[in-house]
């Protein structure tokens, strides 16, 4: 394929790359089919994107794991610079992810996005602290709900 038509294939072709190919419309759809049929680096690292996804179907960190190494011996010999770099990554976090697979489900997300939020309320009121220590006194005040002494300010009031 000449060069004009490598550039030619992969115009406007961000989002058929980038999105679920189930959501995908028809128009990027089809613009999706043409880039598979091209065999560039770029469709390369499209199918071990889209072969990544399989890891969420496992029930068992054993057989996840099975997958995260296969996988990353995979994309490292994929000659794609990016995605040797997401292999590397994934590699040095693999017993975090893992973790994912050993909760079985019984932890949800909920409750860590509602600490981080309360946490930057805390961030937020707390522009007027000079030291980080006086800073996580504020966040440990405010998570133990403990009660606001009369002398404070009214801006450091638990909501």
């Amino acid at each position: 394929m000449a060069r004009a038509g490598k550039g030619e294939v992969l115009k406007n072709s961000r989002w058929a790359l980038l999105k679920r190919p189930e959501n995908l419309t028809d128009r990027k759809g089809v613009k999706l089919r043409d880039l598979l049929q091209a065999n560039l680096k770029t469709v390369k690292a499209y199918l071990l994107k889209e072969q990544f996804q399989q890891l969420w179907t496992y029930k068992t960190a054993s057989w996840a794991r099975r997958f995260l190494r296969s996988w990353t011996f995979v994309a490292m010999r994929s000659k794609i610079e990016p995605d040797k770099r997401v292999a590397r990554m994934i590699r040095k976090h693999e017993p975090l992810i893992l973790n994912r697979f050993r909760a079985k489900g019984e932890i949800s997300n909920g409750s860590v996005e509602g600490l981080n939020g309360r946490g930057i309320v805390v961030t937020k009121r707390a522009y007027g602290l000079r030291t980080f220590k006086a800073f996580e006194i504020a966040i440990y005040h405010d998570l133990g709900r403990l009660p606001v002494p009369k002398f404070t300010h009214r801006f450091w009031c638990a909501p």
